[in-house]
């Protein structure tokens, strides 16, 4: 998990930001331009977005924990199934994926983690199951000391030779930094995804945002207010639901922007799949993209404990927090924390939002062609997805086109560097997600803003 430097998606002069909620710097809120059909709730699917028995997470499920040690995909975009025996992998070979022989199950690879969250937390250490080498990495950064760090080593070396100890440069924090411009009593984050109850609709966002009852505004002076966290689940998970004041998302909830006036129709929810090619946003850094390197990591923040979260090399930084992560149109994430920057690079984690959505049992608002065809929504996982770049009156995620309407003209007003500052605007599409965009005039603006709001960043 060392850090890296990762590719930027740009689009113009804009990097923009999916559900950007708390912002600094001039603010400006209209309604996206377009039309939209009618919204509807769908209901997600509970394993990995894939089809029929071809795919390796349902492989796996058929195969069960004792013959395998999880599934990825390959460089050539198949599915690769870790197996422990060889009729295990005849029956992979025979369904399509790719077979591979490894030493542990996963049976023995979660005992390995039972053994070591039972071990005395130490604030600033990570592990995930490493599926393709089989391995359970153990991760610390700069802040663990030298004593925790032989403690947690003999602990590790007690499992065995399969349990491996590394140390990072970076310091493992939520992306919320108290120090930042903040729009709500919680600080400052970005909104995730829109969700509905079927009666009321909310923004699903990260749980360490802010407690119960945090009330975010829309606005830089406190005067519109958003919405009020009803529902907070942080550490252990890392996920909230922000009510809309108006107790609707409005149109185009469906629809995030992903800059230069264009979308992405979020059309579903699924787990991802290690090695899948994903998209996150954030109010801070704007659009970049990465691949799953682990799932069910376990982060020890100085907070508390975050289990079950996806692991990713995509970057993110203070204000990023709750932000989205997706793939095809597919919803598969909200932003938690991890090390490093946008300039480094470095390791994101994640909420997966099918866990979230299921402990807060809301679901995703999406088109009522999307509702309609909920069951086959969700692509199969792919290693070099798009980001499905769409008109927001689409109907499909795969296609790119300008969003279209009357204001259109916004997005070059809020690019033009006479109107846009270092800081962060908001082009919403009515309260959408808050679809957040920062214009960053030069590399020199945006080190400054990094040093004057992050003081404590790692």
């Amino acid at each position: 998990m060392r850090h890296a430097r990762r590719r930027v998606v740009r689009r113009g002069t804009q990097l923009a930001a999916v559900g950007g909620l708390l912002l600094g710097g001039a603010m400006v809120t209209t309604a996206m331009a377009s039309e939209t059909p009618g919204t509807s709730a769908v209901p997600f699917s509970s394993g990995s977005a894939t089809e029929a028995g071809n795919s390796g997470a349902a492989l796996v499920a058929k195969l069960g924990t004792a013959r395998t040690a999880g599934s990825w995909i390959g460089a050539d975009g198949k599915p690769v199934v870790a197996v422990t025996d060889a009729q295990a992998a005849a029956m992979v070979k025979q369904a399509g994926a790719v077979p591979k022989m490894v030493s542990h199950s996963m049976n023995e690879l979660k005992a390995a983690t039972a053994t070591l969250k039972a071990a005395p937390r130490v604030a600033g250490t990570a592990w995930v199951v490493d599926y393709r080498t089989n391995r359970v990495m153990v991760e610390a950064d700069s802040t663990v000391s030298a004593s925790d760090w032989s403690d947690l080593s003999r602990v590790a070396a007690g499992i065995g030779g399969f349990v491996q100890m590394q140390r990072s440069e970076g310091t493992f924090t939520t992306r919320l930094n108290a120090a930042q411009p903040i729009l709500s009593t919680g600080g400052r984050c970005s909104a995730g995804f829109n969700v509905t109850n079927g009666t009321t609709d909310f923004i699903l966002t990260a749980g360490h945002c802010g407690p119960a009852n945090t009330i975010w505004f829309d606005d830089s002076q406190g005067n519109q207010q958003l919405g009020t966290t009803i529902n907070t689940q942080f550490p252990g998970n890392d996920f909230s639901l922000i009510q809309y004041a108006s107790g609707k998302a409005g149109d185009n909830a469906d629809v995030v922007a992903i800059g230069n006036g264009q979308g992405v129709r979020i059309t579903g929810a699924a787990d991802p799949t290690v090695g899948q090619k994903v998209f996150r946003s954030g109010s801070t850094s704007g659009l970049h993209d990465g691949t799953v390197t682990a799932l069910n990591a376990t982060v020890n923040y100085p907070e508390g404990t975050v289990t079950g979260l996806i692991q990713t090399n995509v970057c993110a930084e203070p204000g990023d927090s709750g932000g989205p992560l997706f793939s095809n149109g597919i919803a598969l994430g909200v932003t938690s924390g991890g090390s490093g920057d946008c300039t480094t690079g470095g390791v994101t984690f994640f909420q997966p939002v099918t866990r979230a959505m299921a402990a807060l049992n809301v679901q995703l608002i999406v088109t009522k062609q999307a509702a309609a065809g909920a069951q086959s929504a969700a692509p199969a996982p792919s290693a070099s997805a798009n980001h499905s770049a769409i008109a927001p009156s689409a109907a499909s995620p795969g296609s790119t086109a300008p969003v279209t309407g009357d204001d259109t003209s916004l997005v070059a007003r809020l690019t033009d560097t006479r109107n846009v500052g270092p800081g962060l605007l908001v082009i919403g599409g009515s309260l959408i997600a808050l679809v957040a965009t920062r214009y960053i005039r030069s590399e020199q603006d945006r080190k400054a803003y990094q040093r004057y709001y992050s003081a404590t960043w790692g």
